[in-house]
């Protein structure tokens, strides 16, 4: 089901983009780097956090780290990470296929500037061995993030 919501957001939203679906799992920064062919940096992961009482996802480079202070500085609040039931129950995807596309809520999304080192970036599509190849400033026109800089 989260699959085909992620389908569905782009046949309306952007249909010149197809949703890559692969034999193996890309559930990991490493795994989707294997199965696309591009270098871990470039896989566009995202998180999905608790701030205060509100849920934010952040996308970001696959290599970059969460800057607590950085973060905290930006948001004046610590990150918490959801756990895996949480992520589903708020995204309708699972762990390691978690995305800002195709989700049952609007939901507050970052990118981390980041992501912008690359021409292409390669997001999770709502499934564990799902994935779509786009342009940075592209998805979060989409999704209408913000840009930020939170990671080290």
């Amino acid at each position: 089901m989260s699959l085909e919501s992620v389908r569905s957001f782009f046949a309306e939203n952007a249909p010149d983009i197809t949703v890559l679906v692969t034999e193996q799992s890309s559930a990991t920064v490493t795994l989707a780097a294997e199965a696309h062919g591009v270098a871990p940096e470039q896989i566009a992961k995202t998180i999905c956090l608790r701030v205060g009482e509100e849920i934010v996802l952040l996308v970001a480079a696959g290599t970059a780290r969460l800057s607590n202070r950085k973060f905290k500085d930006r948001f004046a609040a610590k990150p918490r990470m959801l756990d895996a039931e949480q992520v589903v129950a708020t995204t309708s995807h699972p762990v390691g296929g978690v995305c800002p596309f195709g989700l049952p809520s609007l939901l507050p999304v970052y990118c981390d500037v980041s992501l912008r080192s690359f021409e292409e970036v390669v997001p999770a599509a709502g499934a564990t061995n799902a994935a779509v190849r786009i342009a940075p400033d592209r998805m979060a026109a989409l999704v209408a993030a913000e840009w930020i800089d939170v990671c080290e």
